[in-house]
């Protein structure tokens, strides 16, 4: 297939004849890696008539592109980009002159600088990928959710694919979350209590904009997920982080005056400890004295294989305080960004009012796919299958921890997909990590949970959920090793 034609722009600014600027123009191209060896290039009567010039124009340069074994031509073929070319591995757009734009002054608010790691993109290439929250392809049933998608482009759905909800969302999405998922963890919610998001850290945010404005007071964990942490910098409120302990967040250290508490009560994050009910109940008794609302982020209650899961704390609720925070990201694959919000129905509406401001709503065609392959019990049974695979998992890497001396910080009761590992004092687990690249070992340094200019360097988490059990002895015998064990 040739080159598009409207991809081709001449410089009006370059120095020379109309031959030499054409000729300049194709050549950068190959250079920068946008024209890739033998691909076809546009015929020169058509780049003539695109570019407003004579043809005999474009046919001279090409011949002299042929001279310097940048073009080739067959026959009656066409010119293709030469198989000698010097074409480099990626694109590489040529670098622009300075901006004029004083963007320190122009920018109002910063948005960068938090302590969201990076993660190699290359992940899944690697032998020991002890990487959190990234799906298994060996675990997802690719077929039926390939089936559901087709039936959801199907002439049925067509309004549901094309349609604009503003800021409604796909009902049938909403009927299986109200019947469905949410009685699992004890909770009963109306449609209008109910609003889909793109993903949790979207339902996080819209929370966080919604509830918190002026200098108010909100509690968050700590360690903590960091996005979540990341985005309440750019809030206009007062951060207070409270360590928590073998239970999670503790009520009797969350200070008077707080306005707003996050939470992450079945598997703390990263900690991964479970708020026992006791605690749960004592927690909704000091938000109730506070007056304070409380978002719990409930992102893991499908990975409870070892036992039942506690009730959310949602459904201990008895005075609509408690905003919830769902996810069918960690349980299906991470790019699906469907996520879901449940609160008292005058929340919602300020939530769907805002979702709808700033993204209209979740694609239509990826909620209706999802809500197929949920009421279809496709969901379900790939929850069984992953619950089956993790609980291996799970025994084996500990097995492995124990066998080579490495010491759990912390463990989910009823299950999860990853350890909380704490290495010896004085260990810069980001050092350490970076070392293990090299050996095709990936881990997370856990610095970044933590709140504060100083943070305890020496733990680290280990993620299950994407490597395959005969792999995890000799990866955690590697990081054994790393750590001098």
């Amino acid at each position: 297939m040739a080159i598009s034609v409207e991809t081709f722009f001449l410089n009006p600014d370059a120095q020379g004849t109309l031959q030499a600027r054409i000729q300049q123009m194709i050549a950068e191209g190959i250079l920068s890696g946008r024209f890739h060896i033998a691909e076809k290039m546009p015929s020169s009567r058509k780049l003539a008539t695109h570019l407003g010039v004579a043809r005999i124009t474009v046919t001279l340069a090409y011949t002299e592109l042929v001279a310097n074994d940048y073009l080739s031509a067959r026959g009656r073929s066409g010119y293709f980009v030469s198989e000698n070319a010097p074409v480099p591995p990626v694109y590489s757009p040529p670098t622009k002159t300075a901006d004029k734009v004083d963007w320190d002054r122009a920018i109002g608010h910063s948005y960068t600088g938090g302590d969201t790691p990076t993660k190699p993109n290359d992940w899944h290439r690697m032998r020991y990928p002890f990487i959190y929250g990234q799906a298994d392809p060996t675990l997802f049933d690719h077929a039926n959710w390939r089936l559901c998608a087709l039936r959801a482009l199907g002439q049925k759905d067509f309004a549901a694919l094309t349609g604009d909800y503003f800021d409604q969302d796909d009902p049938l999405l909403i009927e299986y979350i109200a019947r469905h998922t949410l009685p699992r963890r004890g909770i009963t919610a109306r449609p209008e209590e109910i609003l889909i998001t793109m993903g949790a850290q979207n339902a996080l945010w819209l929370s966080a904009q919604i509830l918190l404005s002026g200098q108010r007071k909100v509690v968050i964990e700590d360690p903590c997920y960091y996005s979540q942490r990341d985005l309440l910098r750019h809030m206009q409120c007062q951060m207070l982080p409270v360590q928590v302990d073998a239970d999670g967040l503790p009520p009797e250290a969350i200070p008077p005056g707080t306005d707003l508490i996050f939470t992450t009560p079945s598997h703390q994050a990263p900690t991964t400890a479970t708020m026992s009910l006791p605690r749960r109940r004592k927690l909704l008794d000091r938000a109730k004295q506070l007056d304070a609302l409380i978002v719990e982020d409930d992102y893991e209650f499908e990975m409870s294989f070892l036992a039942a899961p506690s009730p959310a704390l949602k459904s201990l609720d008895r005075d609509g305080r408690v905003v919830y925070v769902g996810s069918f990201s960690k349980s299906l694959f991470p790019g699906l960004r469907l996520g879901y919000l449940v609160g008292s129905e005058r929340f919602i509406r300020q939530a769907r009012a805002l979702r709808a401001n700033v993204l209209r709503h979740p694609p239509g065609h990826i909620q209706r796919t999802a809500a197929y392959f949920l009421s279809l019990g496709h969901y379900d049974a790939q929850i069984r299958r992953m619950g089956t695979a993790l609980h291996e998992r799970r025994r084996t890497i500990e097995a492995a921890v124990a066998r080579h001396g490495l010491s759990i910080a912390g463990r989910g009761v009823y299950g999860g997909s990853s350890l909380w590992m704490r290495a010896p004092e004085g260990t810069d687990m980001g050092e350490v990590a970076e070392g293990l690249l090299e050996r095709d070992v990936l881990i997370e340094p856990g610095a970044a949970f933590f709140a504060g200019q100083v943070t305890p360097k020496h733990f680290y988490r280990l993620g299950y959920s994407s490597i395959a059990t005969a792999r995890i002895e000799p990866g955690i015998e590697r990081i054994a090793r790393a750590l001098g064990g």
